[in-house]
């Protein structure tokens, strides 16, 4: 078996689309994923999972119905499971998401023009 480290620098050079996790590593059952994201996003939910936010740089508000958070570099969230969210970057922002394997991005039912691919490995 090789052993080797993911470097999150190294794979954030290999893509530059917004909005469109990319999968580096699982455990159990759970999907570790870089993401670039910047502008607005959709409003969603997830019923059945909550969802981790580490922003690794950068400046990102996640919006909620009522209130918002913001998170700096270095500073996670976690998003309650049913809590309906809108994420919002001013600049770009590289972040590592933590969910369940085959989480939709723009939770459930809610296909749009921003549903990524599920299981995009880089």
């Amino acid at each position: 078996m090789k052993y080797e480290s993911i470097n999150f620098n190294k794979k954030f050079s290999l893509f530059s689309d917004q909005w469109t996790p990319k999968v580096v590593a699982e455990m159990n059952d759970y999907q570790l994923k870089l993401v670039k994201v910047e502008g607005d996003f959709i409003w969603h939910e997830h019923q059945d999972t909550d969802e981790t936010f580490i922003v690794l740089d950068g400046i990102l508000r996640i919006d909620f119905r009522d209130g918002s958070v913001t998170l700096k570099t270095g500073e996670m969230f976690v998003i309650p499971k049913g809590v309906e969210h809108k994420p919002y970057a001013e600049g770009e922002v590289k972040m590592l998401l933590i969910e369940p394997r085959g989480v939709a991005n723009t939770g459930d039912g809610t296909a749009s023009d921003r549903t990524a691919t599920h299981d995009a490995w880089i």
